[in-house]
Parts: C-alpha cells; sequence; structure tokens
C-alpha cells in the first residue's frame, strides 16, 4: 500500500538516479523523475515504490493519472567512463558532513554556523584548498590553532582528512535517505568504509 506523504516530506523526497548501466548518478528532485516516466526514459528501477503522484482527469475516461515513483531509477543511456565517480566539490557544507560536524581538535559537534574550515597544513606555508588538508574546526580550536600546524599548535588531529568517494558524498548530502537507497549506496562503498556508515 502506498502513502500519501506529507508536503514537507514530498519536497524532501529525493530520487537516486542511475544509468542504464546501474551507474550511480547524483540525486535528483521528485519532479525529475516524473519526467524521466512520463518521456518514457527509465530503463528499470529498484525499491517498492514510495511515492504516488496523481495527475489530471482523462476526459474520455474520467479517471485520474497515476504515478508510483520508485527510490532509484535507472534511466536510459550510458554515461561516458570519465564521468564516473566525479571527486565532490570540497564546499563546507560536504566538509562539515565528512567530519560529522565534529571539531576534529577539541571533539565536539557544533551546529554548521559554529564550524569553520581549516587548513592542516596553513596555506600560508603552501598546504593547498584540498580534502587531504582540510578539517571541521570550532571558532575557538581554529584561532587557538593559528597560523601553525597541529604538531606545532601541540594540538593534535583526531582523524585524518581524506577525501570521500562519489558514494560517500551522496549518502552524506543527503539527510532523507530511504532504505532501499542506503541499502544500495552502502553495497558500492569500499569495505573499509562500509562500517563507518553503518
Amino acid at each position: 500500500m502506498l502513502m500519501e506523504l506529507p508536503r514537507r516530506d514530498l519536497n524532501a523526497t529525493r530520487v537516486l538516479s542511475l544509468d542504464a548501466a546501474g551507474r550511480i548518478l547524483d540525486w535528483i528532485s521528485w519532479q525529475d523523475a516524473v519526467c524521466l516516466y512520463v518521456r518514457e526514459a527509465v530503463a528499470w528501477t529498484l525499491g517498492d515504490p514510495c511515492l504516488t503522484i496523481h495527475g489530471g482527469h482523462n476526459r474520455a475516461r474520467g479517471e485520474r493519472s497515476k504515478l508510483d515513483l520508485h527510490p532509484i531509477i535507472a534511466s536510459t543511456g550510458h554515461c561516458r567512463d570519465h564521468a564516473i565517480d566525479p571527486a565532490p566539490a570540497l564546499t563546507n557544507t560536504a566538509l562539515f558532513a565528512r567530519d560529522r560536524h565534529l571539531c576534529l581538535y577539541c571533539g565536539n559537534q557544533f551546529s554548521r554556523g559554529e564550524l569553520t574550515r581549516d587548513h592542516v597544513e596553513p596555506v600560508s606555508h603552501g598546504g593547498k584548498d584540498e580534502w587531504e588538508n582540510v578539517v571541521s574546526a570550532c571558532l575557538a580550536c581554529n584561532l587557538k590553532k593559528a597560523n601553525r600546524t597541529p604538531q606545532q599548535a601541540h594540538m593534535p588531529l583526531l582523524a585524518v582528512p581524506y577525501r570521500p568517494s562519489w558514494v560517500e558524498h551522496l549518502i552524506l548530502s543527503n539527510r532523507n535517505i530511504l532504505v532501499d537507497q542506503m541499502e544500495f549506496l552502502v553495497n558500492h562503498l569500499p569495505r573499509d568504509r562500509r562500517r563507518a556508515m553503518g
């Protein structure tokens, strides 16, 4: 039985988009998913339907159109190989999600507005603004560390910064992942990172 979702849940619902070969592309809105169905561009689906969309009434038959959306949709066509598993863009939102909103110096959890991006090797010392050289830091720790390395500031890191895979990025970027979607994504993580997402 399909349930109708309240409007706030409807707007938060995203569909996992794949190409016809099953390669993971990105999250799409339910509206974009409907467009794929209507254009008959859906090659196959996974999971039980998660959303029912009602359309207009057919004049001739008097019936209302209805479309059941699945949580995972493979569209017709294939991606070019170089488009697969792109590196996620380094944004503060993605960085704070990777670090689970923790300051990697003091270990306390903070809201997005209370965190800053800290360069482990300061930019003024040749450090780069890249995944492997940035961590989430609260303002107090960032100011205390200042223009020094963690060793110089006697502030050891609680975790080693790393570049998340595209699949990890998709998991971290969606707060409303459905069970079928999470199971599919976790099965595409490297084995050593599956435990961390569990």
